[in-house]
Order: structure tokens, then sequence, then C-alpha cells
């Protein structure tokens, strides 16, 4: 009985673990698919926006003309700066500093962006016309700030592309040099190859000494005593130097003809 209580409910606990588990995730997709659609919101409305300040700016002129223009400068400036740090920063993390300095820059566009909006129902056109110089000013330090940190950004992405591809082209050079080289042996052949080398001429040497020495057992004086086991001596040299030793007017002895 006791057991049976036990498994169920321990069946229980799993249930709810599972309707918890189900249930954290329909969350997590629903609030997925929320920010989802609201990036895409957020993505048409700035499309649709900037597309009509796109036109103000060309269509009319005068106060209305102007106020689109700067909004339309300082949004498209703010834009690419925002996508220039952001996709560096996935590879350059010092550029985290400059995503700082971006965000307080963003704080003072998000406030003149407000305010450019609100002056466009402004029914006084005269006070706007008079305000313009100032709002030109301002407009101008913003997207000036922002295009110096997106052009450093990627002042500086270039330049360690093209470290990298020099470092990289050098490397391949190398490589191919050594591929083309196949005149020289490797190193370890070369090392085979001075040993066998070697051992040639220490056994080439060995068997010079061995035959300068002679055959072993060889009878001392063969060459001037009588030959052993004959009994016979062996006849002198025909041009032996006589024993004694003439003088000076003596006449030399003819030598033996041959015939």
């Amino acid at each position: 009985m006791e057991a049976g209580v036990a498994l169920i409910i321990f069946g229980l606990l799993v249930l709810f673990a599972f309707l918890g588990l189900g249930a954290w995730a329909t969350v997590k997709v629903v609030g997925a698919a929320k920010r989802g659609v609201d990036r895409t919101i957020t993505q048409a409305r700035r499309t649709v926006e900037d597309t009509t300040l796109k036109a103000k700016s060309l269509g009319q002129v005068g106060v209305t003309g102007a106020l689109a223009q700067l909004r339309l400068d300082l949004r498209t400036s703010m834009r690419t700066t925002q996508q220039a740090l952001y996709q560096g920063a996935q590879t350059d993390s010092s550029l985290k500093e400059s995503i700082v300095l971006f965000e307080r820059l963003s704080a003072h566009g998000h406030e003149l962006d407000d305010e450019l909006k609100r002056l466009e129902q402004e029914p006084d056109r005269q006070r706007i016309a008079a305000s313009l110089p100032d709002l030109r000013e301002r407009t101008s330090k913003i997207t000036e700030a922002a295009d110096s940190l997106r052009w450093a950004a990627r002042d500086r992405a270039r330049q360690f592309a093209a470290q990298d591809l020099d470092t990289l082209s050098a490397e391949i050079k190398l490589e191919s040099g050594a591929l083309r080289d196949w005149s020289r042996e490797p190193v370890d052949h070369l090392a085979a190859a001075a040993e066998a080398w070697d051992a040639r001429q220490a056994a080439e040497a060995a068997a010079g000494a061995a035959g300068a020495s002679g055959p072993e057992g060889a009878p001392e004086g063969a060459g001037n005593g009588p030959a052993r086991g004959t009994g016979a001596t062996r006849p002198a040299a025909i041009d032996a130097a006589p024993q004694a030793t003439p003088y000076p007017w003596q006449k030399a002895p003819r030598p033996e003809t041959t015939t």
C-alpha cells in the first residue's frame, strides 16, 4: 500500500515537472516571438519614417524641408555608426569603450531628434527659422562625432586586415619556396647519408692497413736466404755489385752480352 502511494506521488511530481518545463518553454518561445515581432515593427516604422523624411527634404522647401534634412542626416549617421561599432566589437574587444562613448552621444542624438520632430508640428515658422542655425550646429556636432567614431573603427579594422594579409602573404611565399626546392634532401636523409659515407671511409681505411702488413706467417729473409727443402742456393743477381771496391783508375768491367 505504501509503495503504491509512493509511486503515485512520484508520478505526480514528474507530471508537475513536465508541466512546469512546458510552461517555461512556452514563455520563452512566446517572448522570443514577441521580440521578433517588435523588432520587425520597429524596423518597418523606421523605414517608413526615413522614407517620409527623404520625401519631405526633397519635395518641400523652407523650414519643413530643412527640419526633415536635419533629422535624416542625424538618424543616418547615428544608425550607421551603431552598426559599425557593434559589429566590430564582436571581433575587437577594444571597441567596447567606443560603444560606451557612442551610447552617451546617442542620448544627445535622441534628444535632438525628438526636438526636431516636435518642431515639425510647430505653427510658428518664423521662430523655427530663427532657431535653425543652432539646430544645424548641434546636428553637425553630433554627426561629426559619430562619423569620427565610425571611421576610426573602420580604419582600425582595415589596418588589422592589411597586417594579417601581409603576414599571411609572407608565410605563403616561404611555404611556396620550400615546396619548389626539391633539389635539397630532407635533413634526416642528409644525416643518414653522412653516417653511411663515414662508415664506408672507415672500412676502406681498415682494408688498406691490412693489405700493407702482408699475410701472417711469411718467412723472414725469404728473398736473401736459400730456399727451404731444396738444398740449392739461389743464383746471385746479374747486376749485383762486386765485393771489392774498385779504385778510381780501374776500368769498369764490360757488361755481359745477352746473345
